[in-house]
């Protein structure tokens, strides 16, 4: 099949999520059952923009949305798919580092995971997915792409927030995950 012939039988859906999109997943979701504070709207409009790439559609976007509300650190390892990721070289190195750096209660935020992938990289010698398959798989629920990163990055302001359910930071995910991993 000729390239423009495979473009044509895969068209990408290019979806501009705003902010009451991601507020309406919410809300059908039961994450939401209030009216949204300033701070939960701007929560959505951040969420809708770094999550909307990688949506084509509402389901796709309550579905990376559903990996912010929904974690069970337990539930995660009995998958086959995170066995998989663990059993790769230097996977568990990379929990137990990562589970080091993220102790400092400070936020996650887009400097600091850079700050902490800097320093995985330099100290263990990874790159790719023996590196970064297990961050998403202790922080998002599942090992990815970059879509799980941008997840990861608003963890921790959704941590703080008045949603329905509580949403767990990334250092009570990491902690959770580690505590079910022994």
């Amino acid at each position: 099949m000729a390239w423009s012939e495979h473009i044509q039988s895969h068209p990408v859906s290019v979806h501009s999520w705003v902010a009451n999109d991601v507020l309406a997943v919410l809300v059908q979701r039961g994450w939401l059952t209030t009216a949204p504070t300033p701070e939960v709207t701007a929560w959505c409009e951040r969420a809708a923009s770094l999550l909307g790439q990688f949506a084509v559609d509402a389901e796709g976007l309550a579905e990376l949305l559903r990996l912010v509300f929904e974690y069970d650190g337990a539930e995660i390892l009995n998958r086959v798919d995170a066995h998989a990721v663990l059993a790769r070289y230097a996977a568990r190195d990379v929990i137990r580092h990562l589970a080091l750096l993220l102790l400092n209660p400070a936020p996650l935020t887009s400097d600091r995971f850079k700050e902490v992938i800097t320093s995985l990289k330099e100290d263990l010698d990874l790159r790719g997915r023996d590196l970064f398959h297990p961050i998403r798989l202790a922080l998002a629920g599942r090992a990815g792409e970059g879509e799980l990163d941008r997840v990861i990055l608003l963890l921790d302001d959704a941590a703080g927030l008045p949603f329905a359910v509580g949403v767990k930071s990334t250092r009570t995910r990491i902690l959770e995950f580690c505590a079910a991993l022994d």
